[in-house]
């Protein structure tokens, strides 16, 4: 039986959801149990970032498990402190929720969160909870240090300078599409069934073969492996973001900031294969998809020419173009050569 959040109380839900909680790091000397959590860094350039995510646009609870929720919501803040070449910390969690929520259901929420925090080696230290009367939001503040000096913003792009992705995309835009789609074809069902008897035998999508898109969009990861990789090679990006809105549009960012253009061709952006038959599926068009889907949260970066070798050695990096004079504009070159404006139509929340 679900138990009521007001049975606990904010203080009596806070300590039952964090009583587990153990700092991992040095830098965490207080966490949560005080006013303020307290933290030390010594000669570290210190990043903060927060995330705003609200039920109904940037997540739907009808495909949604509580427990993906909070893995997820952990995962794309970690992600900002990863694209600027750090590593993350301590997190903190705000939530407001409606009556229809029970403790069982913040629960599982938290185990999501936990495993995401353990996973990445990052401290939960605080946060607040309230009521709200128009479903579920949550903030999350992520705190992550970078190496003095050694940050890695989005103005930093030079001409000559290539351009690489990680893993592949437009597979958690598809994963949406899917789940979408079905959900759909559930209430139609629902809405057409008269008897009790004919609701009771409305099957469940089957999502065999497709396992990989919806694991993409409902258990993101955040690249810290890339991070790694880049430090271990002795690569510094000069420019870098993470993919959550589209690959046009964190491009076009990173040319806005760095005042340049570039090239990216078609033929080299990674997509994979579950993708490609789910945009035939569909009808849709699978660069589109890879272009402007978002949530992949994977890493979009620019690297010197002269780490050419290097960055061709690294395992799941992608080389797909370069960056040009600011007078050159900012371009797809497609497979047949054709040149074509690239374009922010990447997610947008406040549409």
């Amino acid at each position: 039986m679900a138990t009521e959040i007001s049975t606990l109380g904010e203080f009596g839900l806070i300590k039952r959801l964090t009583d587990n909680i153990q700092p991992q790091n040095a830098e965490t000397l207080y966490g949560i149990g005080d006013d303020c959590a307290v933290l030390k860094y010594d000669d570290k350039d210190i990043l903060v970032t927060t995330d705003l995510l609200m039920e109904g646009v940037h997540f739907d609870l009808t495909y949604m498990p509580m427990k993906h929720l909070g893995y997820k919501a952990a995962q794309v803040n970690l992600s900002d402190i990863y694209a600027m070449g750090g590593t993350p910390k301590q997190l903190t969690i705000s939530l407001a929720l409606s009556k229809r929520f029970s403790v069982e259901d913040m629960e599982d929420f938290y185990e999501g969160l936990k495993l995401a925090c353990e996973k990445h080696h990052v401290d939960i230290v605080g946060g607040d909870t309230t009521s709200s009367r128009t479903g579920l939001a949550i903030s999350i503040t992520a705190i992550g240090e970078a190496e003095k000096g050694r940050a890695i913003y989005r103005n930093g792009a030079k001409d000559t300078d290539l351009i690489c992705v990680s893993g592949d995309l437009g597979a958690a835009y598809m994963g949406f599409q899917l789940l979408e789609r079905e959900k759909e074809v559930y209430y139609q069902q629902i809405n057409t069934a008269k008897t009790d008897a004919e609701r009771l035998a409305i099957s469940q999508p089957d999502f065999s073969g497709r396992e990989y898109l919806l694991e993409r969009q409902m258990k993101p990861e955040a690249r810290r492996d890339i991070i790694l990789r880049l430090r271990e090679a002795g690569i510094q990006p000069t420019a870098m973001m993470d993919i959550s809105d589209g690959l046009s549009s964190e491009l076009l960012h990173i040319c806005t900031q760095s005042h340049c253009g570039c090239r990216i061709y078609e033929e080299r952006i990674p997509i994979d294969y579950q993708t490609a038959v789910m945009a035939e599926e569909l009808n849709m068009s699978l660069t589109t998809a890879a272009l402007n889907g978002g949530e992949d949260y994977e890493l979009l970066f620019t690297v010197p020419l002269a780490d050419h070798e290097k960055v061709e050695q690294l395992e799941d990096i992608k080389l797909i173009g370069h960056i040009t004079k600011e007078s050159l504009g900012c371009a797809l070159i497609t497979r047949d050569g054709a040149e074509f404006q690239l374009k922010a139509q990447g997610w947008n929340s406040l549409k």
